[in-house]
């Protein structure tokens, strides 16, 4: 009886070492950051002792957050990424599924060709792809311009369409690897079944693959609605080109002056709001298509 209590307490370790790698880092560098910003996002700095006194810090309670909440240029960064990930995100979605379908189709040559000139985008540093498309539209060096084309894609009412297709070109080709992958999962009889009673390749297209693969088409749309929230890499590229982009132009921008400016408990309030909202959003969407799908 010992024996056997010794050797299930001696298997419980073995589990717990191997899932070790991945629990301590996810608790170091994940779960630690977020509990200490959830706390320093409660605490207030003020300088006790005039000009020349020094800094103490204390709970504040809510006082960072009704400075968030207040604040027009969180909700205006927060409405740009908004409707960034309303246009963005269903015409990325869209596009990679196109491409998916054309890559699952039989017709189609070369077909390891081009999913590696797809997902190529996927491996180039956002920085360098913000670089590169910001080189391209920047008046004074894009060939576009010169071309005749004179459309100032870095202005104010262009920036952010400029941003999201520097994303949607990211991100697009390997959106649709994943879609290809789930279509590669449809059991290959069904088509057969479908070219039988005369379906051509549009229609099994529309009536077979998408259906069946349409949790994976909400999985990544959620995933990439959260990505377009959180964005940060492209807009702080553009503003080294254009001055349409300042330094609070998205939510994670705005934390990120706070942040070098010594603002760290605001900081922190702006990221744990945006990070409530984005749950939210996400959560809510979720609930929202489960709901029609049940209906």
């Amino acid at each position: 009886m010992a024996e056997r209590s010794f050797r299930r307490q001696r298997g419980r370790l073995v589990g717990l070492g191997f899932l070790s790698p991945f629990f301590v880092p996810f608790v170091l560098f994940y779960i630690g950051p977020v509990v200490y910003a959830a706390v320093q996002s409660t605490e207030v700095t003020q300088r006790v002792g005039g000009i020349f006194g020094t800094e103490v810090t204390r709970f504040g309670g809510v006082t960072q957050y009704a400075a968030v909440l207040t604040s027009g240029d969180f909700w205006s960064s927060l409405s740009r990424v908004v409707l960034l990930a309303a246009v963005q995100v269903p015409v990325m979605g869209a596009v990679a599924l196109l491409l998916a379908l054309l890559l699952d189709s039989p017709r189609v040559k070369l077909g390891r060709f081009f999913r590696l000139a797809y997902f190529l985008p996927f491996a180039v540093p956002g920085v360098v792809a913000a670089i590169m498309w910001g080189t391209l539209l920047d008046p004074n060096t894009s060939p576009i311009y010169q071309a005749g084309l004179h459309v100032d894609f870095l202005g104010g009412s262009l920036v952010l369409p400029s941003i999201g297709n520097v994303a949607s070109w990211t991100f697009a080709g390997s959106n649709a690897i994943i879609f290809l992958a789930a279509l590669k999962a449809v059991p290959p009889q069904l088509f057969e079944a479908a070219r039988i009673d005369g379906a051509g390749d549009l229609r099994i297209a529309w009536s077979i693959k998408i259906p069946l693969v349409r949790p994976t088409i909400i999985f990544t749309g959620i995933l990439n609605m959260i990505g377009v929230l959180q964005l940060i890499t492209e807009p702080m590229i553009f503003r080294t080109i254009t001055s349409e982009v300042t330094s609070g132009y998205t939510p994670n921008m705005l934390a990120y002056n706070a942040a070098s400016t010594n603002q760290y408990q605001y900081a922190a309030a702006v990221s744990v709001t945006l990070a409530v909202i984005t749950f939210a959003a996400s959560f809510g969407f979720l609930r929202l298509l489960q709901r029609r799908s049940e209906g």
